[in-house]
């Protein structure tokens, strides 16, 4: 491939939920996240994205899918999102109820960081600090 068609690889992070559903409600309703894609079998959501300030988020039911990926735990997974405004999305998440397990703080390394954990036991860091910018 030469330089000028090579892309730039990206990264989504996908999840899995015991109930994806009640996931992407509290995505949607916590931290503004918008559904993009939803697709169900067997009672379940096999896969959904969900967008959040231009990124994409993926998701699906736990147990559902092929495998390897639907014997995966659920829970206990750390993301961590550069954000722009992020006492405006700290203000929101708070007011709707989130479980903020750090509270905003200024860091030594110049980000303003908070983090919350969802119901299902992740942990979602969001901070101004962007690696390589």
């Amino acid at each position: 491939m030469d330089q000028q068609t090579k892309t730039t690889a990206q990264i989504y992070p996908a999840l899995q939920y015991e109930d994806a559903d009640a996931a992407i409600e509290w995505l949607e309703a916590t931290l503004g996240c918008t559904r993009r894609d939803v697709h169900r079998d067997e009672g379940g959501i096999v896969h959904a994205e969900l967008e959040f300030e231009g990124a994409i988020l993926m998701l699906s039911s736990a147990g559902l899918g092929r495998e390897p990926f639907r014997s995966l735990p659920t829970g206990g997974r750390l993301l961590y999102v550069a954000v722009d405004d992020p006492d405006g999305l700290h203000d929101r998440a708070a007011a709707a109820g989130a479980d903020v397990v750090l509270p905003l703080t200024d860091t030594d390394y110049g980000s303003r960081d908070f983090a919350v954990r969802d119901p299902e036991g992740n942990l979602w860091s969001f901070g101004t600090y962007r690696p390589g910018a």
